[in-house]
């Protein structure tokens, strides 16, 4: 038998998640959040649930912006540049998708989150091992 979960614990959960996590984990919980939203937008399109979808790919512009704004361009000028107009073109073509209704440009920054999110994983856990 299974046993309810109270309707307030897990945000209670994700609450204290987010206020224990490091830097690192922050932007790997951006990562997270921004490939979720992109998923559910696809499945809804495939669904015709088009409001449904606007409103995912509306979280996913949302992150990634906050993923821009959080770049430390003091560490690496040159990264946190590319890394600037690799987001920009992500939220372009989640804006294209939105207008269009086309899952193909989410497909793609789908892509594009997930190498990010990998690459980002590895360069926190080699800090991590290193005593950063």
């Amino acid at each position: 038998m299974m046993t309810a979960i109270p309707a307030g614990a897990y945000q209670a959960y994700r609450t204290t998640q987010i206020q224990t996590a490091s830097p690192a984990e922050l932007i790997l919980l951006l990562y997270d959040g921004a490939i979720k939203y992109c998923k559910q937008a696809q499945l809804h399109l495939e669904n015709g649930e088009k409001e449904l979808a606007h409103n995912a790919l509306i979280r996913s512009q949302d992150i990634i912006d906050e993923l821009a704004v959080s770049l430390d361009f003091s560490a690496s000028e040159e990264i946190a540049k590319g890394l600037a107009q690799l987001y920009d073109y992500m939220g372009q073509r989640l804006i294209e998708a939105n207008i269009k209704k086309d899952k193909a440009p989410i497909a793609e920054v789908v892509a594009m989150l997930e190498e990010l999110r990998e690459t980002w994983s590895e360069a926190a856990k080699l800090a991590q091992r290193r005593g950063s």
